[in-house]
């Protein structure tokens, strides 16, 4: 008799399960055309926001230490957009930093500064309609 881990009605009365198989031939193409999932596809540009209204910015070389956004006037080079920025580390920077910045959302002079940059995705959302009806029904129409 083969020795059982535990003694309960059912726990290994039968034999194991034949390993499942692959289905043979080839697999059946999509009817979009496109990828499994839910996924949003490839990041489609590196952009910069501001923290404060989250216009976009035009990241050339860098940021310059007196540079504003175009929208709100808030200054960009600040530590609050900065990507080494991390509220739970000491003095609230990722970098070894020597002295501590107190207040993280107005202009500084670190040189440790790079631009807290993130992967924006491409979106085929329908164009906004000025009459709600039609909106709501390209909403829930059947593709």
């Amino acid at each position: 008799m083969v020795e059982r881990k535990y003694r309960q009605h059912g726990y290994m009365d039968r034999e194991p399960r034949e390993e499942r198989r692959a289905p043979e031939g080839p697999r059946p193409e999509r009817s979009d055309g496109g990828p499994r999932g839910r996924g949003l596809g490839a990041p489609t540009a590196t952009v910069f926001r501001c923290r404060v209204c989250g216009e976009k910015q035009v990241l050339g070389e860098g940021v310059a230490f007196d540079r504003a956004c175009s929208r709100c006037t808030a200054d960009l080079h600040t530590c609050s957009n900065c990507a080494h920025f991390d509220g739970s580390r000491p003095n609230e920077c990722r970098k070894p930093i020597l002295q501590r910045v107190t207040s993280k959302a107005t202009r500084n002079t670190c040189e440790l500064f790079a631009a807290n940059t993130i992967q924006e995705f491409g979106s085929d959302r329908v164009a906004a309609s000025p009459n709600p009806r039609a909106a709501f029904d390209a909403l829930f129409r059947k593709k």
